[in-house]
């Protein structure tokens, strides 16, 4: 399978420790089956910190991975597991990982499910009308998150 990763430079090799902590599966390498979700992505690190919009492309051998003992969670949609899952992570200010997954691929919380999960976590809303309210999303976006150093081995750069 072929992934994209969008950013203001170009991805030679992965490097875990270049993540940030209190994102949505944790610290580690995202990465989306999705070229334009990765172009989007690009633009907004190269306006962010400077440079061009660059698309780093990498083939994923899931098959392999799984064959090999990974553990990968997958989350199909939004979900009260997803959302806790994020809510936890996102949380998370250290760079230690809160779960044991090797690979996590699921929805992607974007700029307007972000702002619910704001509202989620100033009690405004209660995680009952979070999910309601992200079933109107349209086009949900997916993204494989590559936490360990093992994982990134199944990556190969093209």
């Amino acid at each position: 399978m072929i992934l994209y990763h969008g950013s203001n430079v170009d991805v030679e090799s992965i490097d875990l420790g270049r993540s940030s902590v209190g994102k949505d599966f944790g610290c580690g390498f995202y990465l989306t089956a999705s070229r334009e979700q990765a172009e989007r992505m690009g633009r907004r690190k190269a306006r962010l910190y400077g440079g061009e919009m660059v698309v780093s492309t990498f083939e994923f051998d899931e098959k392999a991975a799984r064959e090999a003992g990974l553990n990968i969670k997958v989350f199909e949609s939004y979900s009260k597991e997803w959302a806790d899952f994020i809510l936890a992570n996102r949380k998370n200010d250290t760079r230690t990982q809160i779960h044991d997954f090797d690979i996590v691929h699921g929805p992607i919380a974007n700029d307007d499910v972000g702002f619910q999960i704001r509202r989620l976590l100033a009690g405004i809303i209660t995680i009952e009308t979070f999910l309601e309210e992200l079933k109107y999303k349209e086009g949900i976006t997916y993204q494989y998150f590559f936490a360990t150093e093992r994982s990134i081995q199944f990556l190969k750069k093209l």
